[in-house]
């Protein structure tokens, strides 16, 4: 099996916490790493997919009463939201019985409806994660070695894993038309599935560029309002980022709008039908999409509470990524596919500007140098590194 990042972490929160819930989008992993950290412990799985083991909740007090003591994993919980309210009484009751912490472990692919249903019934109660395709300090490999396959595979592990390129792609192929067909309209919105395939798509030629909801409108023959709902579907199914604009700095002309990208780099390939690295670099969202595959690996990299953004003036002053850990301090993020990394004026305008406590860019390179007064460059891995192990 992979052994994911997360995997310590969501040890100890389950060590911490009544109930722990893990977010990410379908066949990230979620059910593996579950049944991992499961098999150290007495617990019990259900598939709330599962008709037999839905059967099973028909009196969920019952059911969990009969299995006190264990970790109880329920997968695919937004299927019964209902549950919420039953694992607070549970929850509670365990409290004053003295059972404090490793109850639930509750896996959600949408952070919609699981957010908003725990949020009512489970605050105080729960603690959150998200798990994200693997990532480049997961794969193995010397810096910039196996970096061009996670960015043409994505991270997804039936992706990366796969015996070729093509059937790589066939499988995200598959995983595209199955989330439009049929795990979409089980959430609940009615969207004709290749009306919202061709907005997926458009945004993955979009990718990494400011949010044109009047554009994408007028090329979808939908009101702006519609395509905002489109956007805010594919965010809340953890599908699509959206990185808002640093808004501190009053004195100067910020961009408002949001930069928009699909969060997996196999997806983009996918849903932009190229199937091979040749195809990919000759692509003229090449440069976007390896900028939003660096900057998933980062945010996924970066310590809890830590606040993300990008930075654009009207003057041109112009940074991939702002990283905000609070107290005053302050990292400054440029992404550059290639090994001989320029700077624009822009990023020093806006370095200038935001006066960070450390400056990066990372390169495909492996050696890490400094590239200008204040600003060093560094691998992916590197800066993931140290992002890790504390800022």
């Amino acid at each position: 099996m992979q052994v994911r990042k997360e995997q310590a972490t969501l040890t100890g929160l389950i060590a911490r916490h009544a109930a722990v819930g893990l977010l990410g989008p379908r066949q990230v992993g979620k059910t593996t790493l579950a049944l991992e950290i499961a098999r150290d412990r007495p617990s019990v799985y259900l598939d709330l997919e599962s008709p037999a083991d839905r059967a099973k909740l028909t009196e969920p007090e019952l059911y969990f009463s009969s299995h006190t003591g264990k970790l109880i994993v329920l997968d695919e919980v937004q299927r019964m939201p209902e549950l919420f309210r039953v694992l607070r009484g549970v929850i509670d009751q365990g409290r004053r019985q003295g059972r404090r912490t490793g109850q639930f472990l509750v896996l959600g692919s949408a952070s919609l409806e699981l957010l908003q249903q725990s949020s009512e019934s489970l605050a105080g109660r729960i603690a959150y994660r998200e798990l994200t395709p693997l990532l480049a300090d997961e794969v193995g490999g010397a810096a910039g070695e196996k970096l061009d396959a996670l960015w043409l595979r994505g991270g997804f592990p039936e992706s990366w894993f796969a015996a070729s390129e093509a059937a790589s792609m066939e499988w995200r192929q598959a995983f595209i038309r199955t989330y439009l067909e049929r795990d979409i309209p089980q959430l609940g919105p009615r969207i004709p599935a290749e009306t919202l395939r061709r907005f997926w798509t458009m945004l993955a030629h979009e990718q990494g560029c400011l949010f044109n909801a009047a554009k994408l409108a007028s090329a979808l023959g939908l009101s702006g309002q519609t395509v905002g709902r489109y956007l805010d579907l594919m965010t809340d199914l953890l599908l699509v980022r959206r990185l808002s604009p640093w808004a501190e700095n009053v004195g100067k002309r910020l961009v408002r709008s949001p930069k928009v990208y699909v969060r997996d780099s196999g997806l983009v390939q996918a849903l932009l039908g190229l199937p091979t690295l040749d195809a990919l670099l000759s692509h003229p969202v090449a440069g976007q999409s390896w900028e939003g595959m660096v900057l998933e690996n980062l945010l996924a990299a970066a310590p809890v509470g830590a606040a993300a953004y990008f930075y654009r003036t009207a003057a041109g002053a112009e940074v991939d990524l702002v990283l905000d850990f609070g107290g005053g301090k302050r990292w400054v993020v440029e992404i550059k596919r290639g090994l001989m990394p320029k700077l624009a004026h822009g990023f020093h305008y806006a370095v200038a500007d935001l006066k960070p406590t450390a400056s990066w860019v990372v390169y495909s390179g492996r050696d890490r140098y400094p590239l200008a007064a204040g600003v060093e460059a560094i691998s992916l891995q590197e800066l993931m590194s140290l992002l890790r192990v504390g800022v």
